[in-house]
């Protein structure tokens, strides 16, 4: 059993970082690219804190934060937005939107973020999701029933959406910015298209597809870097990926291209992506479990991460690095999964006629990944 002095070890760990904060605290990791792009990453706790972490080098084991207190509430989610010179988090207590602006120093660090404004309160029950889009167009937010709204960067209502699943567990904006995902009670993830004329104005939400397939309720869903794929991971112990590029206005529908199946926990299971959509990772209570997206096959498990569950995990932009935040932590692991996955592909490409340029590409990829491969079971 760890205790909050206990430093964790694993072969694939790159990183451990710890916050002084009491028992109460709660850590998730949400952030555009986990703040890579901008060089921060905001996580979110329980005691009214949310902690801007410098963290330009995962290898690095001290590094700059800065803390920022929520007045009088704690939020219980945190966004960048797209240009990093804002974040926005969700309220518990008030159940609303705060915008909070940041400026950024001579040495490239920031400055003390300023709280800029709070958006009307229209969600009646809990915030369950909160995001930006890319381009910076709108706000998501989603209450835990069926509640879902769209918003303009200045707090203005855009649209409500019912998302008739009874009860909502997961709502997330596509990287692309253009789809808003929705799953909750019912086995089928539902899809909608934000639409912009243009001249940049909004015009309306549009249902377009559904990803269907499992047999019970959906409790997480995760994208690849261009929307291309879709995960999901359901109630009933089985994760899916499905093929998303498709001409939907066409009548074309998405494509189930794997199932896998995961071991239930005591608690809803989360899953990531890969940004080049061959690796699976499924959070189960305090366990990550590492599959193939191309095989369906576990890889390996790496249990007992946190003394309790997981709150939250996603793939960095390189798709090297998963975060996975838990008790006072968050925890970098290497993705070794996705090294295997690079052979595996590169080799079955040079089956095939190739450039030679394509060639000595494939065969550099083989080469960098089997030494990265032997490094780490040199350390195991």
């Amino acid at each position: 059993m760890m205790t909050a002095s206990t430093i964790y070890t694993h072969t694939y760990v790159c990183n451990n970082q710890r916050t002084t904060l009491g028992k109460s605290a709660i850590i998730n990791i949400v952030a555009k690219e986990v703040g890579l792009a901008a060089g921060y990453a905001p996580y979110y706790y329980g005691s009214g804190t949310v902690v801007l972490w410098d963290i330009k080098d995962l290898l690095q084991k001290d590094r700059k934060s800065l803390r920022v207190n929520v007045e009088f509430d704690h939020p219980t989610m945190v966004k960048w937005s797209p240009d990093s010179k804002a974040f926005i988090i969700s309220k518990y207590s008030e159940n609303t939107v705060e915008v909070y602006k940041i400026e950024k120093k001579k040495d490239s660090w920031v400055g003390h973020p300023t709280k800029a404004f709070t958006f009307p309160k229209v969600h009646d029950e809990d915030i369950i999701a909160l995001g930006i889009a890319c381009n910076g167009k709108y706000i998501m937010t989603c209450s835990n029933k069926t509640s879902l709204t769209i918003w303009d960067l200045k707090g203005q209502e855009l649209a409500k959406v019912d998302t008739y699943l009874m009860t909502t567990f997961c709502a997330k904006i596509s990287p692309c910015g253009k789809f808003i995902v929705a799953s909750g009670f019912a086995p089928d993830v539902k899809v909608w298209e934000v639409i912009f004329n243009k001249s940049g104005e909004f015009q309306e939400v549009k249902r377009v597809f559904e990803l269907s397939g499992h047999t019970s309720g959906v409790y997480d869903v995760a994208f690849d870097a261009d929307t291309s794929h879709i995960a999901t991971i359901s109630k009933d112990g089985t994760w899916k990926v499905f093929r998303t590029k498709v001409e939907y206005k066409k009548g074309e529908d998405p494509q189930l291209l794997k199932t896998g199946r995961y071991e239930l926990g005591s608690s809803p299971s989360l899953i990531a992506l890969s940004p080049n959509a061959e690796v699976v990772v499924v959070a189960t209570t305090n366990s990550l479990a590492f599959y193939s997206a191309l095989s369906g096959d576990l890889d390996y498990k790496i249990e007992n991460i946190y003394n309790g569950k997981i709150t939250s995990m996603l793939f960095e932009s390189s798709g090297k690095f998963v975060f996975a935040s838990g008790d006072k932590h968050i925890r970098v692991f290497h993705n070794v999964t996705g090294y295997r996955c690079n052979i595996a592909t590169a080799k079955e490409k040079l089956k095939h006629n190739q450039t030679s340029a394509t060639k000595e590409r494939l065969q550099n990829l083989i080469k960098d990944s089997e030494i990265f491969l032997e490094s780490i079971e040199m350390k195991a």
